[in-house]
């Protein structure tokens, strides 16, 4: 999820976006990218539970299948929840609203550095 909506299916592009943001916080430049970075967002983007696979393989995968203009999902069943567990629910959005906050935060502080020393 990203800002509290649906991400849906998962490009190449938002793989490389999402390292280059790993890469900024990290302190390096966005075109200083390392296989962790690579790795790193496509365990985020993709689930801890999928291999990571090198960049070219996702690109390659997504440029040699046919377009479908109406793409379908599977879906999923999403957990069911008793009322003993609200308390349990609200906690983990905002610590979720509070992780995402930080993450933005901690973003745009290396972009504003990266800006900075570029100037000098």
């Amino acid at each position: 999820m990203g800002h509290s909506q649906g991400m849906g299916t998962v490009t190449a592009e938002m793989v490389r976006d999402r390292a280059r943001e790993l890469a900024l916080m990290d302190g390096r430049s966005e075109d200083e990218l390392n296989e962790a970075d690579w790795t790193q967002a496509k365990l985020e983007l993709l689930g801890a539970n999928t291999e990571p696979q090198i960049e070219q393989d996702l690109e390659t995968e997504i440029t040699t299948k046919s377009w479908d203009p109406v793409p379908g999902t599977s879906g999923h069943q999403t957990p069911s929840y008793t009322q003993n567990d609200d308390e349990n629910i609200t906690e983990m959005l905002v610590e979720e609203g509070v992780k995402e906050a930080e993450h933005d935060k901690r973003l745009e502080a290396n972009r504003d550095e990266m800006k900075e020393n570029e100037e000098l």
